[in-house]
């Protein structure tokens, strides 16, 4: 059985590496030097690099102008974006056309994935819940209501969900076009909602900054009417979203990872005391050998958890991925001495954006709780 990656996934990896050597991590804005958030909206001159490089559409079926491709190549591509720290809602994009792709009407499928793949509509998801510390379904009530057989349009006719509750922490909240909102029904059934955060009475968006300085926005729904066609009842689809964002963030430590091991071993080569390189010391080497452990651990767990996307399988990824970041930018600013900690040198940047997608949609110990009751649940009695 082959276990390599496919021609498509491979010529994926390859187009993102060519956007994406185009940015470096020197100037992507540092949360040190800047006060509140980095900039005001995420770096839209790389999303059209993206779009015309046809890597929005990567996971929006062929029909609909995209790749069709899975969630292996969207990992795959998200691990380029972590190694230059990319400005852009591509994990949130990817996971969200997925996922309309597989539990979407067509109406919306046809409406908005072409334009997704085109890069017209840049999606986010309010994937953090109202404090970040339960199922972002729960933060959201969603009611559907009847439509009003007096009316006579159409979209009238279909009927509207009303939406309640406060989502926080959304990434690039207050820019992107759409918010993909989870919400649970009176019964308790979790849907998820499409909603323009500009354009819709009742929604109010406060600004947040994120750990890497990022524009973020708490949304608040009062009220909001979303109609049928935008809200999608299918019950795994918001289960299986938000595993797409838990492994896709997996991918982008992996990618920040790397380059920060990457770094900390040029360093550490170079760097003599004694008139020896700091590499050929014994805790020197121990060390970075440890964080080499670190990434292949995340990296096997990743692909375990893209290929499968099941909930244990995603659990174990991101208990590594979290752990295993942070514990590779702590030794590389240990090993970098006083540079890790200049603000002329791009190795604080990276530990800014590695502590925002340690903690993002679930700690590892959120999730080694997440697994204890998955396993205590599957127990034989």
């Amino acid at each position: 059985m082959d276990f390599g990656f496919s021609e498509e996934q491979q010529a994926a990896q390859e187009a993102a590496k060519g956007v994406f050597s185009q940015v470096t991590p020197e100037d992507v804005a540092s949360p040190a030097l800047v006060p509140g958030t980095v900039a005001d909206d995420f770096d839209r001159p790389l999303w059209e690099r993206l779009a015309r490089a046809d890597l929005l559409g990567l996971t929006v079926p062929a029909v609909y102008g995209g790749s069709g491709l899975d969630a292996v190549a969207l990992c795959l591509v998200l691990r380029e974006a972590g190694r230059v720290l990319a400005r852009v809602p591509l994990l949130e994009t990817g996971a969200a056309a997925l996922v309309l792709a597989e539990s979407g009407s067509e109406q919306l499928r046809s409406a908005l994935l072409p334009r997704v793949a085109a890069g017209e509509v840049a999606l986010t998801v309010a994937g953090h819940g109202r404090t970040g510390h339960e199922p972002p379904e729960q933060a959201v009530t969603a009611t559907p209501e009847p439509a009003d057989g007096a009316r006579t349009k159409a979209a009238d006719q279909e009927g509207n969900w009303l939406l309640e509750g406060v989502q926080t922490a959304v990434p690039w909240g207050q820019t992107a076009d759409l918010v993909v909102v989870p919400a649970h029904t009176p019964q308790g059934r979790p849907v998820l909602a499409l909603v323009d955060p500009r354009a819709t009475p009742g929604v109010a968006l406060a600004e947040q900054a994120s750990t890497n300085g990022e524009r973020y926005a708490e949304v608040r729904l009062d009220g909001v009417r979303v109609p049928s066609r935008h809200v999608l009842t299918d019950p795994a689809a918001c289960g299986r979203l938000l595993r797409l964002l838990a492994t896709g963030t997996c991918a982008l430590a992996l990618g920040l990872g790397s380059k920060v091991l990457e770094m900390t071993s040029a360093y550490v080569s170079r760097r003599e005391q004694f008139g020896f390189p700091v590499a050929t010391f014994q805790a020197v080497a121990v060390q970075t050998a440890d964080r080499y452990i670190d990434l292949r651990a995340m990296e096997a767990t990743l692909w375990q958890a893209a290929w499968r996307t099941g909930p244990e399988e995603v659990a174990v990824a991101k208990m590594w991925a979290s752990d295993g970041v942070r514990r590779l930018v702590q030794t590389a600013q240990h090993l970098h001495g006083g540079l890790g900690a200049d603000t002329d040198y791009p190795l604080h940047r990276f530990h800014a954006w590695a502590k925002q997608w340690e903690l993002s949609y679930g700690s590892a110990a959120a999730h080694e709780a997440a697994l204890a009751g998955l396993l205590a649940a599957s127990a034989p009695e």
